[in-house]
């Protein structure tokens, strides 16, 4: 029996481990990818994965793959062994996925974006949907706060809206670098300058027209507190960002003749998302190749995650390589 290599989560804080297990067979609706290169992402997989004592199924340790086709069930249409695809799937060597037309889980990867940048498509097609859902209007003063994987990407889509200018905030100086690198027009250091007196000077004390909160993790109950503060009246705030370990505080004094929006509203198709998340990549409007910092080969899973947890001001894409 032919075997490959997936990573798990046995019990226990930050246990990533390596575990050998048949390669996986298909059915007539499936195909099977040959796993070329996978992201990791920091919210989701530390936040709801790592930190966690108890043990994790490695069918959720992770979300995004490229790679080749390899084996084509019987009555699957659209594909050919060696397509390049990306598949919302875990780290291993193989994977099964069940093409669709409408939910975005597998898609074909143009030739000119590579597998490390194809990578990016999961969350690059959310910050498209999260997007569609903001009300975001040409000419508003966008603020992205968190400059992370999400916050990042969300940032670069939001160019596209023609907004009149996007302030973005962090606290880790590597982010806020990179953030003006991408495309920001300002980014505030949130060590060096309070953020909400930042955003009240920026926009002459009237606050943003949208503020979207990407701040996942401990750090986003305080976010969620000074993004508040920081949207306009009549304005919008957008949660983006999960997994804080706690309650969020609204404050109803703050938040009167303001809208909140939670995550995705748009009814598309993920698929035609996904579609439009794609040419963005392709055409240079998400620049996924300059977010790429560091690449682990699997066999050093357990330092990728690591540095993610570690080191977040000095990770943003850390990706690992199965070739």
């Amino acid at each position: 029996m032919a075997l490959m290599i997936r990573v798990t989560k046995p019990e226990g804080f930050g246990n990533i481990q390596l575990e050998e297990v048949p390669i996986p067979t298909i059915t007539a609706n499936q195909i099977r990818v040959k796993t070329d290169t996978t992201l990791i992402s920091r919210g989701s997989e530390l936040f709801r994965r790592y930190i966690r004592e108890e043990a994790v199924s490695p069918s959720i340790m992770g979300y995004s793959l490229t790679g080749t086709v390899d084996e084509i069930g019987a009555e699957v249409t659209g594909y050919h062994v060696g397509a390049r695809v990306m598949v919302v799937a875990p780290h291993a060597q193989y994977v099964i996925a069940e093409p669709n037309d409408t939910d975005g889980r597998v898609a074909h990867i143009f030739d000119d974006v590579s597998f490390e940048e194809g990578t990016f498509l999961p969350l690059a097609t959310s910050a498209v949907a999260w997007a569609d859902s903001s009300g975001v209007k040409a000419g508003d003063t966008v603020i992205v706060l968190g400059q992370g994987l999400v916050g990042s990407l969300m940032m670069q889509v939001m160019r596209g809206y023609h907004p009149a200018r996007i302030i973005t905030v962090d606290a880790l100086p590597f982010r806020c670098e990179m953030s003006s690198k991408l495309g920001a027009d300002t980014a505030v250091n949130a060590t060096t300058e309070d953020p909400v007196q930042a955003v009240h000077r920026l926009t002459d004390g009237k606050g943003a027209d949208l503020v979207i909160d990407c701040v996942g993790g401990y750090a986003g109950v305080k976010s969620f507190a000074q993004a508040q503060e920081m949207t306009r009246r009549m304005g919008t705030l957008q949660l983006i960002a999960l997994y804080q370990q706690e309650p969020l505080p609204l404050d109803s004094s703050k938040m009167m003749s303001k809208r909140l929006v939670a995550g995705i509203l748009t009814e598309a198709p993920r698929s035609q998302i996904a579609a439009r998340a794609l040419r963005k990549i392709q055409n240079g409007d998400i620049r996924a190749a300059e977010m790429i910092t560091h690449r682990f080969h699997y066999t050093e899973a357990k330092a990728a995650f690591d540095l993610l947890w570690n080191s977040p001001g000095d990770a943003l894409g850390v990706l690992i390589k199965w070739q």
